[in-house]
């Protein structure tokens, strides 16, 4: 089973945000790449730097996925597309026109 990483974390209810490259996220783990991260222990001084980090991800990935997910074209056909079909209707047009007479 393959499955987008995002969705999955959105349907479990865990927190995610998506790194703008993979050295950037190789920066926190000390190595020259990382493509994923998971947090299993946290020092107890730094819980609460953690949960301002886990509300902003949250907030701003969890809970705004109608406003991520790509919206494809939007309905706008392209010139090409428009003349084929206006060509098609034309022709349409012609030819019940042709049939009444």
């Amino acid at each position: 089973v393959v499955l987008f990483l995002p969705a999955l974390c959105r349907k479990m209810g865990i927190p995610y945000c998506i790194v703008k490259n993979r050295s950037r996220l190789g920066r926190v783990v000390r190595r020259k790449t990382c493509s994923s991260m998971c947090l299993t222990d946290v020092n107890s001084g730094d819980r609460s730097s953690l949960n301002k980090l886990i509300e902003a991800m949250k907030t701003n990935y969890n809970d705004r996925v109608e406003e991520i997910r790509k919206n494809w074209g939007g309905g706008l056909l392209g010139s090409k597309s428009t003349a084929k079909i206006a060509k098609l209707e034309r022709a349409k047009a012609k030819e019940l026109s042709a049939r009444v007479q």
